[in-house]
C-alpha cells in the first residue's frame, strides 16, 4: 500500500473510530498504531519522545489547577487566552506557554491568534469527573519518580528497602512517610481517596464474585460473638459494604479496621459492618482475633519486605487453624510486563521503597512470615491492573 493511501486510512480511522468495536479489537488497533509509531521516529523523535513524556503530565495538572479545563469546556465555543487568565487569576503569557502544551496533547484546538476550543477530551478532566482526581493525586506522585536518577546517584544502585528511608523522603528532604504527608494535605487526601475508588471500579470482578466464598467462609456454628470477615487497611469500608450486598444472610460479623483518624471520618456503616481505629504496625487488639478471614485490598504492594513483614506478623496470631488470610493485591508477571503496571511499580519505588510483587514473591513473603499459600484466585476478565486474590493459612 502507498504511505499516501496508509496516511488516509490512519487519518480516516482517527476521524471516525468504529463504535462496535470490542475492548480487544480497540487495544490491537492501538498497539498496532503504537509500533508503526516507533518505526517510523528516527533517533532524535524518539529521543524527544521519551525524555520530554513527564512534561505533559505537568501540563495536564496545571490545566486542572488553573482551572483551564473547566474554563474551556464551559464556554462551548472559543476562548481566548485573556479570559481563560481571567478566569484562572493567572497572568496571560504563563496561560499561553501551558497551553501551547495543551493543544499539542489535543485537549485544545487553536482556532485563532492565543484563541482555543476545547475538545471532548478536555472533559475527562473537568470538575465532577473522577479522573480529575487522578490528575492531582497521580502528580503529587511524579515528584519522587522524576528524582530516582539523584537518589540513585547519591545513594548507590541498590534497590530501596525500608519506608522510612525512601526516595519520597530524600526528594521532600523530610522524614516523613507519604501517608502522613498525605494527611496534611486535606485536597490531595481528598483525591487519593476518589482515586482509589476509581481503580477498586476499574478491576474488573470483585474477588468474592469469583472466590467461592459460601463454600470457604461459612461458619461453623456461628453466634453473635463470631467474626466472619476482618478487612484490614479497609479504608472506608467499602469492600465490606459490597460483600454485605453480594452476601446479605451470610453469618458472621463483619469489621473494617484502618487507622483511627480514618475510621472516625466514616460517616455511616451499615448494619453489621463495624469499624476498628487501629494502627497495623503494632499489635493487633485481641478482639478481632479468630476471625474465619481477614482480608487486605492493596495494603502490601504499598510497603517493601520490612514493612510488609510487620503487617503480616501481627495478623498472624488472630488466625486459628480454622481461619484464611486473602490478600487481594496487584501481581505482575514475571516477563513482559506491560508499560501501565511497569509504570506502577516505579512509582511504588519512589513514593513507598515498595514493589509490585510476582506471584512467587508474594508466596515468598507469606512463607517468611508463617504462612502458607494454599490458592491463587483470579477474575475471568483478569487483564492489567486486575487483582489477584491469595488465599493463605497458616503453616504447620
Amino acid at each position: 500500500m502507498a504511505t499516501a493511501d496508509l496516511t488516509k486510512s490512519l487519518l480516516d480511522l482517527a476521524a471516525s473510530v468504529p463504535s462496535n468495536i470490542s475492548n480487544e479489537e480497540r487495544a490491537a488497533l492501538m498497539s498496532a498504531c503504537e509500533k508503526a509509531k516507533s518505526a517510523l521516529e528516527n533517533p532524535i523523535e524518539k529521543t524527544i519522545r521519551f525524555l520530554f513524556g513527564a512534561f505533559e503530565s505537568v501540563a495536564l495538572c496545571l490545566g486542572v489547577n488553573m482551572k483551564l479545563l473547566d474554563l474551556g469546556v464551559a464556554e462551548k465555543g472559543p476562548i481566548t487566552a485573556e479570559k481563560l487568565a481571567s478566569g484562572s487569576d493567572a497572568d496571560v503569557l504563563l496561560v499561553v506557554r501551558v497551553m501551547r502544551i495543551l493543544v499539542t496533547m489535543g485537549i485544545f484546538e487553536e482556532v485563532g491568534h492565543h484563541t482555543y476550543v476545547a475538545t471532548p477530551s478536555a472533559g475527562i478532566w473537568a470538575t465532577g469527573s473522577p479522573f480529575r482526581d487522578a490528575v492531582i493525586h497521580v502528580s503529587s506522585q511524579i515528584p519522587p519518580v522524576t528524582m530516582l536518577p539523584d537518589y540513585f546517584e547519591e545513594k548507590g544502585y541498590h534497590n530501596p528497602t525500608d519506608a522510612e528511608d525512601s526516595p519520597f523522603q530524600f526528594t521532600h528532604k523530610s522524614k516523613t512517610h507519604f501517608f502522613e504527608w498525605l494527611s496534611q494535605r486535606p485536597r490531595i487526601q481528598a483525591s487519593f481517596n476518589a482515586t482509589m475508588e476509581i481503580a477498586r471500579n476499574g478491576r474488573g470482578q470483585e474477588w468474592f464474585e469469583f472466590y467461592p466464598v459460601e463454600e470457604k467462609l461459612a461458619l461453623s456454628n456461628p453466634d453473635s460473638s463470631s467474626i466472619l470477615l476482618v478487612d484490614i487497611g479497609g479504608n472506608l469500608g467499602y469492600d465490606l459494604v459490597n460483600f454485605q450486598k453480594k452476601f446479605p444472610t451470610l453469618p458472621g460479623r463483619l469489621v473494617v479496621e484502618d487507622l483511627p483518624s480514618v475510621i472516625s471520618s466514616v460517616r455511616t456503616l451499615p448494619d453489621g459492618v463495624e469499624g476498628v481505629g487501629h494502627d497495623f504496625f503494632l499489635p493487633q487488639p485481641s478482639t478481632i482475633s479468630n476471625a474465619k478471614a481477614y482480608y487486605l485490598r492493596n495494603v502490601l504492594h504499598d510497603w517493601p519486605d520490612k514493612q510488609a513483614k510487620q503487617i503480616l506478623e501481627h495478623i498472624r496470631p488472630l488466625l486459628t487453624k480454622d481461619s484464611v488470610l486473602l490478600i487481594n493485591d496487584n501481581a505482575i508477571p514475571e516477563d513482559n510486563v506491560g508499560f501501565y503496571p511497569a509504570a506502577l511499580d516505579l512509582i511504588m519505588m519512589g513514593v513507598f521503597a515498595s514493589l509490585e510483587r510476582t506471584e512467587k514473591q508474594f508466596e515468598q513473603l507469606l512463607d517468611e512470615t508463617g504462612f502458607k499459600l494454599v490458592g491463587t484466585w483470579k477474575a475471568k476478565d483478569h487483564g492489567p491492573g486486575s487483582g489477584t486474590l491469595f488465599e493463605a493459612v497458616l503453616k504447620d
